[in-house]
């Protein structure tokens, strides 16, 4: 039997075949794959402690955050998840200088295949990982712009036929049907020529670079088997969670008594163990 004690945080995961994954603990990471097949034991000890500053809250807000937080960081205001509402240039942005080595620097567009197709965005810096994440079993780069908002609006034109979001229940019940993402993004391409041209009137050819060589990403999990219920798992609601680890995928943990989001309880300190 092994136990750990710490403070939940996303869990840190590496290309492979299959995908690595580390369970951390504050500052340990523990190696997940030689674990499959365990019984596995998170128990919630009350304590739930802000990733950023540190201080104890009776709620998580953003994956981790005080409400002080919440409302001070530039990383949970709503252009992290809508880029194209970007304020920066109004002088109205949290953190500045945070949004300097954050949004002011490549991103990456991209068509991934989690349960069925999607459109995306990241950092140049976060591939694979965001991919990884996510879930996707296949994902493929489609244009490089300069900016985090530049990316936001090209996302915005895409999410009119694809949709930007998964189904994490479909995600983990198993993998989807392949997917031949560069003929999809051809058709988009041609779809949405018109969208695409204005944003390079506007922002410049080079600001919003096609990717015509990129490869295609593909990804395969470590899982023995889809776990045979898809209830999620709340700390909040239940102290205890327990059952045998069937597998990772994305930021969950596959149980066979339902699945855990790591990444929705960061911030919670927990004792975990193996068995």
């Amino acid at each position: 039997m092994v136990e750990l004690c710490g403070q939940l945080r996303k869990m840190a995961v590496a290309a492979g075949v299959p995908a690595r994954y580390w369970l951390r603990l504050d500052e340990r990471e523990i190696p997940l794959e030689e674990r499959l097949g365990d019984r596995l034991r998170i128990d919630f000890t009350g304590e739930i402690h802000c990733l950023a500053c540190g201080r104890r809250t009776a709620k998580s807000f953003a994956q981790g955050h005080c409400y002080p937080c919440f409302r001070r960081l530039a990383r949970c205001d709503r252009c992290i998840l809508r880029p194209e509402l970007c304020h920066y240039e109004r002088g109205t942005c949290r953190e500045p200088d945070w949004a300097q080595g954050h949004c002011f620097v490549p991103h990456l567009v991209y068509l991934a295949n989690t349960a069925g197709p999607k459109v995306g965005l990241t950092r140049e810096s976060e591939v694979p990982t965001r991919w990884l994440d996510q879930g996707a079993v296949q994902a493929l780069p489609v244009l490089r712009t300069a900016t985090r908002q530049q990316a936001g609006f090209v996302e915005d034109l895409l999410r009119a036929r694809v949709g930007d979001r998964t189904d994490w229940r479909a995600m983990l019940r198993g993998d989807p049907e392949p997917l031949d993402l560069p003929a999809l993004w051809r058709r988009l391409e041609g779809e949405l020529a018109s969208g695409l041209d204005a944003l390079r009137q506007r922002f410049g050819e080079e600001a919003i670079a096609s990717l015509p060589s990129a490869a295609c990403f593909s990804a395969r999990y470590p899982v023995l088997e889809p776990p045979p219920r898809l209830r999620a798992f709340d700390l909040a609601k239940t102290a205890r969670v327990e059952g045998r680890l069937l597998g990772i995928k994305g930021q969950y943990l596959l149980l066979d008594s339902g699945v855990f989001n790591v990444r929705k309880h960061g911030g919670y300190r927990v004792t975990v163990t193996f068995s």
